[in-house]
């Protein structure tokens, strides 16, 4: 799957943002049927999102967040999401690999019901707590399902007695490394002040420099400043044509703007300038 930069999450109640949603241009949607949505709004919610799914055309990849697998819960979710239209499920609150092999036997079971290719439904765990942190390698190898790890900040600082504005700078890397030694994406924690552009760019920007390829968006002003943090720069997007350049003419190791380079800068030159064609950035 290729990684999804930004994941805007739409309320599974409010019909009005799912249809503001849809004339968006985020790279994915996550519709929430969890802690965003009242419980006596749960059905309404799953009615809706079910016939969102249904919709075209499609406005990027669409996932939903189900609840947690201990709860009750999540088998009316299933019953209602698992439909053509799904890319994947977002599971929050996971501890344990166990919790996604449980969720990856139900979802072969609700395939076969909705006529669906086995296996095709992803899923992306949400580590929110510290008992998912430590488990993170393994959650992360839990299957052929899983497509990445999500950092959830409040809650994992709310099981942590810490402060929510923390940087969470080991947790985070950790995540990070745990989803790269599974080749999934990691997917970085929400920036919950609306009104601060500037710090969602170099928030976004920040995450970019420990590995993150996506983020999670709370409004939709936000898809705009996740996309430029990402994009590389014009100068980042020149040096990545000159390594390239260099090593397709000389080959092994080079010497580009006074600095050694070997096979893995020439690789993520490639990457960086793979970013700039899906963002239309040209160099000069």
């Amino acid at each position: 799957m290729q990684p999804i930069q930004s994941w805007l999450f739409v309320p599974g109640h409010r019909q009005r943002m799912i249809d503001k949603a849809y004339a968006l241009n985020p790279d994915g949607l996550i519709f929430d049927l969890e802690d965003g949505v009242p419980p006596t709004e749960q059905e309404k919610a799953r009615t809706q999102i079910a016939a969102a799914l249904a919709r075209s055309p499609d406005p990027g990849s669409r996932f939903v967040r189900v609840h947690a697998a201990t709860s009750p819960a999540l088998k009316d979710d299933l019953e209602a999401v698992i439909r053509p239209g799904l890319a994947g499920l977002i599971l929050p609150k996971v501890r344990g690999a166990e919790e996604i092999q449980h969720l990856a036997d139900a979802l072969s079971q609700h395939e076969r019901r909705a006529g669906l290719t086995l296996g095709q439904t992803r899923i992306i765990a949400l580590i929110e707590n510290a008992a998912g942190l430590v488990q993170a390698p393994a959650i992360a190898a839990a299957g052929p399902r899983m497509a990445g790890l999500i950092f959830g900040a409040e809650d994992f600082a709310l099981n942590l007695g810490a402060d929510p504005n923390d940087e969470f700078l080991y947790a985070r890397s950790a995540l990070v490394v745990a989803a790269a030694s599974a080749g999934l994406q990691a997917i970085d924690r929400a920036h919950t002040d609306l009104g601060d552009a500037e710090g969602l760019w170099a928030a976004t920007r920040r995450a970019r420099q420990l590995g993150f390829s996506g983020k999670i968006l709370i409004h939709p002003a936000q898809i705009g400043p996740v996309h430029d943090a990402f994009c590389p720069t014009k100068e980042e997007a020149n040096r990545a044509r000159r390594i390239v350049a260099a090593f397709n003419a000389e080959g092994g190791s080079i010497v580009v703007d006074g600095r050694m380079i070997d096979l893995p800068v020439v690789e993520q030159a490639h990457q960086t300038l793979a970013l700039c064609e899906r963002r239309k950035v040209d160099p000069d």
